[in-house]
């Protein structure tokens, strides 16, 4: 009996050091997941329209030997910077990102860096939002010979659910644009503890602390876009800028639907970043003359309402919206559904004043059960003020797959895939968004000399070409400078701003010869990455729109008035690339 006790001791000392230790790992594999969340989120607002991915790399002694984020849209992946830091250490280790990998790249580079690096494991926050990018990267992981556990999935607990929930926080601009046709929208707005935001007589600075605006900085740098009425315009004239010394600037949108707007603002002033004015079709024809000789674009439409508008700026690209309006467009867009989450300042002040401004305007509601509760409530002390922060509306379930067009078609033959003769492209969610000029694909070309330079994108090449052959020095810094920009996006805003603000540094035939510029760019690029040849080749027959709605000479437009030229230049690419293929074809059967 004695030995036979001694046996079962041990056989259970030995089971709860396995399940000791297996509950370690997985609360390991937890943190590591939380630890790529919390570094991808460091790019947040630069890498738009991309999600933010990040990358942690552990060897099996649970040592951190990499780690990397995507900096910007164009730049090299998470997954390629994180093995870059680790090297050789790699072998073996396993690799934690928050979403599956898969952007417009067009390639497989993060899957192949994950492989050729040696990982032996990967621990996958999420499945890739998009459709025809999920599970993609997951199956070409295993099919060499990685282990991938996908949380939900292959990992499941409460737990395991809250680190799945910091890995969809991290990317909420990304999913909602999933699942809806608006981009996320979050309400900012500071009040006093009686609910103010403003004096009787209109006065509102400043009622939140200098530390509480600095976050309001920090927001703003996260959104593509930051969006005002017509009243916050004629009573603060504010200037809306993120204040953090350069890099993403969000676009500035003013809502006004009689466009009773003042001549002299900070908002037409677009040295910085460019205003966009919303407005009713009609209203101020005058008005909207004077705001286009100051550089400002008006949109009108037919009725202004906040849903209309969301998803006029979702089809310009936007992924994350910065409400920071009065009670009344605030109370217009609540009603219509578009306010995603709420950010409350709330400072320990009392002012009073029957008639005092409140941060929403009249929804309607008579009942206090009526009231819109926030989900998810967090409370976090800012200095003396207190950020009261939660969603109206629930984090969008994107569990739930889709069978494919492929897939449908396997299961039922008599369901043909539809076949469209237009193929747009523009954004990283789109099945060609290689397409664009500001996918992270370096190109080679001769400088003036004739000696091959390279450049990180088309992006870059395209910019610098406005300011070479400019006999002044100021010129050749500004090539230097976007030669060295970290993304496209820097790149696209170095040049535009140094044109707009130095029109004089621009080569005097830029007009005539930019078109030439962009087509000998793009050659080179489709002519050096066969995956990308394969790609233009196989949309033949098709008509090929870059589908911007405000960019009217190298996009499509938003009703087709644009010039579409960079989707007219990749069709002639194709034609050429078709004719040397059958060219090449005709001489090989001559041979034979």
């Amino acid at each position: 009996m004695a030995l036979s006790f001694a046996v079962v001791a041990s056989s259970s000392s030995i089971m709860c050091k396995a399940i000791n230790a297996n509950n370690q790992s997985h609360l390991q594999d937890l943190s590591y997941i939380k630890r790529a969340a919390l570094v991808s989120d460091k790019s947040a607002g630069f890498t738009s329209p991309h999600p933010n991915f990040g990358c942690v790399i552990v060897t099996p002694s649970v040592e951190v030997v990499g780690e990397g984020y995507l900096y910007a849209q164009g730049t090299k992946p998470a997954e390629v910077l994180a093995v870059e830091a680790a090297g050789e250490r790699c072998r073996g280790a396993t690799a934690y990102v928050n979403m599956e990998p898969g952007d417009c790249h067009g390639d497989d580079t993060a899957v192949s860096a994950l492989v050729q690096a040696g990982i032996s494991r990967a621990v996958i926050g999420m499945r890739h939002p998009l459709q025809h990018l999920r599970g993609n990267a997951i199956r070409a992981l295993r099919s060499q010979g990685l282990q991938v556990d996908v949380l939900g999935e292959d990992m499941q607990s409460k737990l395991v659910e809250e680190a799945r929930k910091a890995c969809l926080l991290v990317n909420l601009p990304f999913v909602h644009r999933a699942a809806s046709r608006v981009p996320f929208s979050v309400l900012k707005y500071a009040m006093t503890l009686d609910g103010k935001i403003a004096a009787s007589s209109g006065h509102a600075a400043w009622i939140s602390s200098k530390l509480s605006r600095n976050r309001v900085f920090e927001l703003r740098g996260r959104s593509d876009a930051i969006i005002v009425g017509g009243n916050t315009v004629r009573r603060d004239n504010p200037r809306l800028t993120a204040r953090h010394g350069g890099g993403h600037m969000p676009i500035r949108i003013v809502l006004s639907q009689s466009l009773d707007l003042p001549e002299e603002a900070n908002l037409w002033d677009l040295s910085d970043v460019s205003t966009v004015v919303v407005t009713q079709r009609g209203a101020r024809r005058s008005f909207q003359r004077y705001l286009a000789s100051k550089g400002v674009e008006v949109v009108e439409f037919d009725i202004l309402n906040p849903r209309d508008v969301m998803e006029y700026f979702h089809d310009r690209g936007y992924l994350s919206i910065l409400w920071e309006c009065g009670g009344t467009l605030a109370a217009s867009a609540i009603s219509s559904g578009v306010i995603h989450k709420v950010f409350a300042f709330v400072a320990p002040k009392i002012i009073g004043g029957k008639n005092a401004p409140s941060p929403v305007g009249e929804l309607g509601m008579v009942e206090m059960s009526q009231a819109l509760d926030l989900i998810d409530v967090c409370f976090e002390q800012i200095g003396p003020d207190m950020l009261i922060s939660g969603f109206l509306q629930p984090i969008p379930d994107l569990t739930p797959t889709i069978p494919s067009e492929d897939e449908t078609f396997a299961i039922d033959p008599t369901v043909a895939p539809f076949e469209t003769s237009i193929i747009f492209f523009y954004k990283t969610w789109d099945l060609y968004g290689a397409f664009s000029n500001f996918s992270p694909h370096p190109i080679q070309m001769p400088d003036e000399d004739g000696n091959y330079v390279t450049w990180i994108s088309v992006e870059h090449y395209y910019q610098a070409n406005k300011f070479i052959g400019v006999s002044n020095p100021l010129a050749q810094e500004c090539i230097d400078k976007i030669k060295s920009a970290k993304s496209p996006e820097e790149a696209a805003r170095m040049g535009r701003l140094t044109q707009r603000r130095q029109p004089h540094l621009v080569r005097s035939d830029w007009e005539s010869v930019k078109i030439d510029v962009m087509y000998r760019a793009l050659k080179c690029k489709f002519s050096i990455y066969p995956h990308l040849n394969s790609m233009l080749l196989s949309t033949a027959g098709s008509v090929l729109v870059e589908a911007s709605p405000h960019d009217l000479f190298w996009g499509g437009g938003r009703d087709g008035e644009g010039l579409n030229y960079l989707g007219r230049l990749l069709m002639k690419l194709r034609s050429e690339f078709l004719g040397e293929s059958s060219a090449a074809s005709e001489n090989t059967c001559i041979a034979l």
